[in-house]
């Protein structure tokens, strides 16, 4: 069997640049490389998306959906990393870990959007617990969520790199910020969509002075559970059976959660893997707080995007990651 041929339009980015870095290692897959002089080169980018067995897309909205209209072959399979296919009836959602059926339609799939990183970890930890009728999904749900830098892209990353070091730590001296505070985040219609809520979150995102790492915080009080009292061992035996079968979730036990001092949850903990870890915290009879702690980089963007290439040319799911 012919070795897959894989282009990656974008690569320079910093989704692109994590991809390469974790198929450049593969011999199971062959990276086509465009000339650095030729990347703005419509007819050149074309031949390379046309010859790739799968292209994936790891640009801007409005550049990926230009790069769409520079295939023709029908042969070339997609991953698309920008935002507005998401929810596309005719895309199918790329986050495998929905329910098998998710998996396989990711296996077969001509066209695949790969979610955004926060709401990878909004779903993962929401979308089970109303299926398994133990959320309302009439609940209105707030998201506080904090990430590294460098989802930001390349901007970010240089305002942070070269900004004036903290006296004593070495840590850029920029403090952490919360923005998209208008209301009309970009990923609210696929956390609603995929969660399987009713309302789309109020969502507080915010970003800190740490290269990757992501924490995503949904509070839920007492009255939004359909069953009164529940608990966090209820939320992690839900989550415990629905992620089974998935490699790449793990349900923390409630008392298993690596708290520092017993204390603190720290950003990075799944920093540079393709690992999310789900915890909940709190007290039944005011309310619980679900937490999946991800990297931006890896199930959050670049990892979930490898993974869903795994599916979709018959390698296993883990495979580089």
């Amino acid at each position: 069997m012919a070795i897959p041929k894989i282009y990656i339009d974008g690569q320079e980015g910093t989704t692109g640049l994590r991809i390469r870095e974790m198929l450049g290692m593969r011999t199971d897959v062959q990276l086509l490389s465009i000339p650095s002089e030729e990347r703005k080169n419509p007819r050149v980018r074309a031949d390379f998306l046309n010859s790739a067995d799968l292209a994936i897309l790891c640009l801007p909205d409005e550049a990926a959906a230009e790069a769409l209209e520079l295939i023709d072959n029908p042969d070339t399979r997609i991953i698309d990393t920008s935002i507005p296919r998401r929810v596309h009836p005719d895309w199918v959602y790329g986050l495998p870990e929905l329910s098998p059926e998710q998996r396989q339609s990711i296996q077969s799939a001509a066209r695949v959007a790969s979610p955004g990183c926060y709401p990878a970890g909004f779903i993962l930890a929401v979308r089970p617990l109303v299926q398994a009728a133990l959320l309302d999904p009439a609940t209105p749900l707030t998201v506080n969520a904090v990430s590294g830098y460098s989802g930001g892209g390349r901007k970010m990353i240089a305002a942070y790199e070269h900004a004036p070091q903290a006296r004593n730590s070495g840590d850029a001296a920029v403090p952490l910020a919360l923005y998209g505070l208008d209301g009309h985040h970009k990923h609210l219609a696929e956390m609603q969509k995929f969660s399987l809520s009713d309302h789309a979150p109020l969502f507080v995102p915010s970003v800190d002075h740490v290269y990757c790492g992501m924490l995503v915080s949904v509070p839920i009080p007492a009255p939004g559970f359909n069953k009164q009292g529940t608990t966090s061992r209820e939320i992690h035996e839900v989550w415990k059976d629905h992620y089974r079968d998935c490699p790449m979730v793990h349900a923390v036990p409630p008392d298993g959660a690596a708290l520092r001092n017993g204390i603190f949850l720290d950003l990075g903990g799944c920093a540079y893997t393709n690992r999310i870890e789900l915890s909940v915290f709190g007290d039944p009879e005011r309310g619980l707080v679900l937490v999946g702690c991800l990297d931006n980089l890896g199930k959050g963007a670049s990892g979930n995007a490898v993974q869903c290439l795994n599916l979709m040319l018959g390698f296993d799911e883990t495979a580089g990651l």
